[in-house]
């Protein structure tokens, strides 16, 4: 029985260029298994990208405070504290760091993604006072509410769609993939991952980027036809 999946965008789905590798749609509408995209970006991403793969939209965007599964969707996190967080921010100096219109947040319902080029101390010292989490995705910083995680999102979304959180095989790349990693079955990183997630796989790919993806589920595939 082919096991549903929880895959990760950036660094996961995409090249080294970062952008999302065309194989990735064949693989994505093709697998016959529901598949989560849990990604760190704003809600409309993961949410477009179903849509342009042609699969059902189950997501889990912005680290776990948003999920999407079969026309559930839940919000976890205290978005006020975050607000308050990104003002004390900016008024003692600091900069989110997206030039032009910052399409990065724009659609940001429950956390904030910050440059890597910002003031990393001053970022963590807010985070700390106003008992937030620092997330450093290899992309962009984020201030998330603690207890929010794709881990705690994806188990939710499993449950919806009827499955036992541990059926899931997961693919990911960056610290906020660990905690999905630990709920799931078999967990996958990718050979771009980062330490944190490296440290919670299972497995640890020869191949990084969407060349590791696919080498994962074709293992994967093959396992299940034997």
């Amino acid at each position: 029985m082919t096991p549903p999946l929880a895959l990760d965008i950036d660094g996961t789905l995409t090249t080294p260029e970062h952008t999302i590798a065309p194989r990735a749609f064949s693989l994505l509408a093709d697998w016959d298994a529901p598949v989560v995209l849990a990604t760190g970006k704003s809600f409309p991403y993961p949410v477009a990208l179903c849509q342009f793969a042609g699969i059902p939209e189950r997501v889990v965007a912005e680290n776990g405070g948003v999920a999407l599964a079969d026309g559930d969707l839940r919000y976890a996190g205290d978005p006020e504290r975050v607000d308050a967080a990104v003002t004390a921010f900016e008024d003692r100096g600091g900069e989110l760091g997206w030039d032009g219109v910052d399409t990065i947040n724009r659609w940001r319902e429950t956390e904030v993604a910050v440059s890597r080029t910002a003031d990393e101390e001053l970022l963590r010292a807010v985070a700390a006072e106003f008992d937030l989490e620092f997330v450093d995705t290899g992309y962009a910083f984020h201030l998330t509410t603690p207890g929010v995680s794709k881990g705690a999102a994806l188990t939710g979304v499993a449950e919806v769609l009827g499955y036992d959180p541990v059926a899931f095989v997961a693919v990911g790349d960056s610290e906020n993939d660990a905690s999905m990693f630990d709920v799931v079955g078999e967990a996958y990183a990718v050979a771009n991952a980062d330490e944190t997630a490296a440290r919670a796989a299972d497995f640890v790919l020869d191949r990084g980027y969407i060349d590791g993806t696919l080498d994962a589920l074709r293992g994967v595939r093959n396992a299940d036809s034997e």
